[in-house]
């Protein structure tokens, strides 16, 4: 069954709700409203109002429970443009175009919710650690400070030098 919620005349441009919508397109409805709440962006807000609105509509409306939905669908049209003028230099104006969109998110029970993939077998992460550690990127350089002063011509001692092993080998070598 397909449960559908419009937001006609939204004040936002349609360009950028689309980036908004694009993310939550067959998620389930959990998921989706995770991604929308951790969104700083103004569409975000719009879109998780009508998601809600159409979550509301399959409770009440239809009888669906929330946890077994998914995001068919979310898309943004474009909805009417409020024209303005911006007064200008000389006596010129300036057009302003004042943008809405309209936001359509269709739910359905009729897909299946795919768990994520299980975590892999002891063995194999032991395998993928083993061969981390030969890599080349393992490999620590030096840190940046103790570069730039080994090529201003400056020695820097290493703290390892000052542990009281390492004192007691300088003693014995002078």
């Amino acid at each position: 069954m397909q449960i559908r919620a419009i937001y006609r005349g939204a004040r936002i441009s349609a360009f950028k709700c689309r980036e908004v919508t694009r993310e939550i397109q067959g998620l389930p409805v959990a998921a989706a409203l995770d991604v929308l709440t951790f969104t700083a962006r103004k569409a975000a807000r719009l879109v998780e109002k009508t998601l809600k609105s159409a979550i509301a509509n399959a409770e009440n409306n239809n009888r669906l429970r929330a946890d077994k939905l998914v995001v068919q669908e979310a898309v943004v049209g474009e909805g009417p443009t409020f024209k303005r003028f911006q007064p200008k230099a000389r006596g010129s104006a300036g057009p302003i175009r004042k943008r809405t969109s309209h936001i359509r998110i269709i739910l359905t029970d009729e897909i299946e919710i795919k768990p994520k993939r299980q975590a892999k077998s002891a063995a194999s992460k032991k395998k993928s650690k083993s061969g981390a550690s030969k890599s080349p990127k393992a490999k620590r350089s030096a840190p940046a400070s103790e570069k730039a002063a080994s090529t201003a011509g400056d020695k820097i001692e290493s703290t390892a030098a000052e542990t009281p092993a390492a004192e007691e080998t300088k003693s014995t070598q002078e």
